[in-house]
């Protein structure tokens, strides 16, 4: 019997994602499983001598990036990456959801900060119409008036439970995550102002500026979709 190796879409899309960062680049570092996969591999280049910073989004990525041996750096000392790489929970046209680790009012703030923002995922991720629940970071006082804005909005939201802690998700921020599910969202960029101009949201899962998509097949090829 031949034996075969399982080829991982998440990994092969981080993984080649990963080449697009050069020596002496600052990269932003996303949050979740696929670019965990291109934090390591950058881990790997930077073992075998390529110099390069990063900027984390989340203590889960700046955690990992230390573990690899990844420099880091912040905003305020290189406010233009060059570069940053980063998940997403579903991806469409060019606009991306984000959120499902909680961490993507920081994601945003990289991902609008860099000269290129590349998002990786596997192909399970990909829609024809973004319909996937968006995450949204609320101050816990407008937990109420948050939720009126979104009915208000054709939207329903509820406020993200953690799994093993009693309570609500509590973002790096320290403040609430709502899931909004809106059905499908035939104009992101619309739903994306309109969310933008709600009291109390610090800030929303929908992403619509994105350069470059990287997305693992399962027989581990990548496709790669340039806006």
């Amino acid at each position: 019997m031949k034996s075969s190796t399982k080829i991982n879409p998440k990994q092969a899309a981080g993984e080649l994602a990963a080449q697009l960062v050069k020596n002496n680049m600052v990269a932003g570092l996303g949050t979740g499983s696929t670019t965990a996969y291109a934090i390591k591999e950058l881990g790997k280049r930077v073992a075998s001598g390529l110099k390069i910073l990063g900027v984390p989004t989340s203590y889960q990525s700046a955690f990992l990036a230390a573990e690899n041996g990844i420099q880091l750096t912040t905003l305020d000392e290189h406010p233009v990456p060059d570069i940053a790489i980063d998940g997403a929970d579903q991806v469409a046209n060019f606009a991306a959801i984000k959120g499902g680790g909680a961490a993507h009012t920081r994601e945003k703030i990289v991902a609008q900060s860099a000269k290129k923002f590349v998002v990786v995922a596997d192909e399970s991720k990909v829609a024809e119409v973004l319909n996937h629940p968006v995450p949204l970071e609320v101050l816990p006082f407008a937990r109420k008036l948050v939720a009126k804005q979104v009915a208000e909005l054709g939207g329903k939201a509820v406020v993200r439970m953690g799994i093993n802690k009693d309570g609500p998700v509590i973002s790096d921020n320290g403040n609430f995550i709502l899931d909004a599910d809106f059905g499908e969202i035939k104009d992101p960029e619309s739903l994306d102002k309109e969310l933008s101009q709600c009291t109390g949201i610090v800030e929303h899962g929908i992403f619509t500026k994105v350069d470059v998509v990287y997305i693992g097949k399962k027989d581990g090829s990548v496709e790669i979709m340039e806006s």
